[in-house]
Order: C-alpha cells, then sequence, then structure tokens
C-alpha cells in the first residue's frame, strides 16, 4: 500500500498533447481598466483567462513552460498537485500564446 506522503512527492510527466497550467489571477473580484470594482458574481458573457504553462507534453508543437496561454476556463479539468491547483489542457483547446519568442506577424498554427 503506497504512503499518502511519498505518491505527493512524485515526478509527473505529462502525455501527448497535454499543457498543464496554473491560474495567473483570483477569480473573484475583478478591475476594470476605470478602476471600477467588478463582483465576482456579476454575470458576464463568456471570458477567456490567461494562465501560465507550468508542464507540457511531449507531442505539444507550439507551446513551451512559461508561456501564457489563454483558454476557455468553462472547458477545463481541475487537478491538484502538491497542494496547488492547476487546471489539465489539450493543446487544442489554447486560443493563444503570449510568449518573448512568439513573432510580432506570426499567425500561429492554429487559426
Amino acid at each position: 500500500m503506497a504512503d499518502s506522503d511519498t505518491d505527493e512527492k512524485l515526478p509527473i510527466r505529462l502525455l501527448h498533447d497535454r499543457v498543464l497550467v496554473r491560474n495567473d489571477g483570483a477569480e473573484g473580484e475583478r478591475r476594470s481598466t476605470a478602476g471600477i470594482v467588478i463582483p465576482a458574481t456579476a454575470s458576464m458573457g463568456r471570458r477567456l483567462a490567461w494562465a501560465t504553462a507550468v508542464g507540457v507534453g511531449p507531442h505539444v508543437r507550439s507551446i513551451v513552460t512559461g508561456d501564457r496561454v489563454l483558454f476557455d476556463p468553462d472547458d477545463r479539468s481541475e487537478v491538484e498537485l502538491h497542494g496547488r491547483q492547476y487546471v489539465l489542457l489539450r493543446e487544442r483547446d489554447v486560443h493563444a500564446v503570449a510568449a518573448q519568442r512568439v513573432e510580432n506577424d506570426s499567425t500561429g498554427l492554429y487559426l
């Protein structure tokens, strides 16, 4: 029988086209550009979210660890690793990548 302390310290390798991301901001209150506080309970249309890639699978072609990615938070699978919350995505579920290595005139792979 495995000890739960041992399980928490095991290294993790993502498979196929999976991307593990950590949300950049809290899902609570937000501020508009004018400084108005928008409560977490405010109804908004479909809103995409930014996160930081902390791990990528071997078949991911356009994302590397440390990139900021844009994804739909309604289509996510949450996972807890070592006491922290992460989101597990497929590369095709990522809408955009923001990184220093991305060229300004590049259209990307999935448009």
